[in-house]
């Protein structure tokens, strides 16, 4: 499924800034549809003069109206084509009061329709449908009233060019409210003219306990936040209406997330809504994951310290011993420990349990040449990237590589030096698995005929750990002279 932005650039002639204005449309026409207890479907005309839908949004606060997403739909010639036209020419709002839709899924629909165009600068840029569905005869209460009324407001904001609001902040923490969590509805001075009863439920959490409609926002959230909370610069603007903001206000042990939206006509304000959610529960709960990440943090930089500590000790035992194969065993001995070492600081930097295993894969091939290379000249290069993984499995993959760098220069470049060349594939089968694939080729001797592969301690080791990554390893010799090491591994999921 194409993006709108795809949609729009792909079949409309429209200028970016239209663009823009369009998606901020649907970024924040959920408010309109659940406000309106109406299905909302953009249209805009396409290079080939036709009216083609490229949005559509339900409500979550009444009955839909179509069961099939309208993106792609064609209006065909006659009353639906010609409403849209004359929309957009009149620039004025255009009310059906009933029609049929028919449905194959199941029973007709008594709906009514309006066409709502989408001006900006003064130019119509497309049409917004409302579809409500008139599902019972009922006497409305004052909340869908109330609702009702605000949406038809914010309609006529979107034709006249009011609506959306490119000013309001972006990017904030999760939990946004939304029409369902509160409504308040603020007249031009900030006075509560309405409040939903969830909207009354997270005053009243915040300490509030007398009356809402006719009090003043601004004072209710004012008389309850405590002078030692930190307090929002934006606070003033979203209690008053002023301006089209966001906020959180902490106070009687909890959280109130509010957004203001400002209602105008031909520029000038005359009231507001402000959406509000009781988020208290939600930062509880992401206040806990911080410390526990914070914990894990911890841990891994401990484990790091304790992991270097051993590779001192065993680095100062080995000064003790004289050369032959002790202080070579424990020379490979910290280097192991090291390589672990640093997995673990590299996690402890981190806020989750992978890591950029390419950063810690750069920083032991550096160490591993370093103690290997005995000052002949060798060189690495690396073709591909590792990406993300998980901790288990960085911590084996780090000492796969460790060790089939070190037997390359070792073993097979030796005294004279060169080039190690390392391949790495990542790919996705059609199961989700991730599947890894390794190559690490030298230039040197080749393999020893006298000393088959996996016979030493170090081999030893990369075979095991390869196969608890489920994967398997070979080595084989290259043309004219040098070694390939090459092996696979299935690496856990990244979430």
């Amino acid at each position: 499924m194409a993006t709108l932005s795809e949609l729009l650039r792909g079949r409309t002639n429209l200028p970016d800034h239209d663009v823009e204005w369009l998606q901020l449309l649907v970024g924040d026409w959920q408010l309109v549809a659940d406000l309106s207890f109406a299905d909302l479907v953009l249209w805009v005309r396409s290079t080939g003069e036709r009216w083609e839908a490229v949005a559509h949004v339900r409500p979550t606060t009444g009955q839909l109206v179509f069961v099939d997403d309208q993106v792609g739909r064609v209006a065909d010639p006659g009353r639906t084509r010609d409403l849209l036209d004359e929309a957009a020419s009149e620039q004025r709002i255009l009310r059906v009061r009933q029609v049929v839709v028919t449905h194959e899924q199941g029973p007709d629909q008594s709906v009514r329709e309006e066409y709502i165009p989408v001006v900006r600068g003064g130019h119509v840029v497309a049409v917004m449908t409302r579809h409500t569905n008139l599902w019972t005869t009922r006497t409305p209460s004052r909340l869908e009233l109330t609702y009702l009324a605000t949406a038809d407001a914010l309609c006529r904001m979107v034709t006249g060019g009011e609506f959306p609001h490119s000013g309001a902040p972006t990017g904030l923490r999760r939990g946004a409210p939304r029409v369902g969590d509160g409504v308040i509805r603020l007249d031009v001075d900030g006075v509560v003219t309405y409040a939903s009863p969830n909207a009354v439920s997270a005053l009243h959490r915040l300490g509030h306990l007398g009356e809402v409609v006719g009090a003043s926002l601004a004072q209710i959230v004012t008389d309850n936040v405590r002078e030692s909370s930190p307090v929002d610069e934006g606070l003033p603007l979203v209690v008053t209406g002023r301006q089209p903001w966001r906020t959180e206000v902490v106070a009687g042990g909890t959280t109130v997330s509010m957004r203001a939206i400002p209602l105008t006509e031909a520029g000038q304000r005359f009231g507001a809504i402000v959406l509000m959610r009781d988020v208290g529960e939600l930062r509880r709960r992401e206040r806990e994951l911080m410390t526990k990440d914070a914990t894990i943090r911890e841990i891994h930089h401990r484990v790091k310290n304790n992991l270097q500590s051993v590779a001192a000790l065993l680095r100062l035992q080995s000064r003790r011993l004289p050369d032959g194969e002790a202080k070579l065993a424990l020379a490979e001995a910290e280097r192991r420990v090291g390589t672990i070492a640093m997995v673990h600081e590299q996690l402890s930097q981190g806020f989750d349990e992978t890591v950029d295993f390419d950063t810690i894969a750069q920083r032991g091939l550096n160490a591993v040449v370093e103690v290997s290379a005995n000052g002949a000249p060798v060189h690495t290069v690396t073709r591909g990237s590792f990406g993300r993984l998980r901790a288990e499995d960085a911590t084996s993959l780090a000492m796969i590589m460790s060790e089939l760098v070190q037997n390359a220069i070792e073993h097979g470049l030796g005294d004279a030096g060169g080039e190690v060349r390392i391949a790495i594939e990542r790919v996705t089968d059609d199961r989700g698995q991730t599947r890894l694939t390794v190559s690490i080729e030298d230039e040197g001797k080749g393999i020893d005929p006298a000393r088959r592969p996996g016979s030493g301690l170090g081999t030893q080791i990369v075979q095991s750990l390869v196969g608890d990554l489920g994967g398997r390893i070979t080595w084989e010799p290259l043309v004219p002279h040098g070694t390939r090491a090459r092996f696979t591994a299935t690496l856990r999921p990244v979430s």
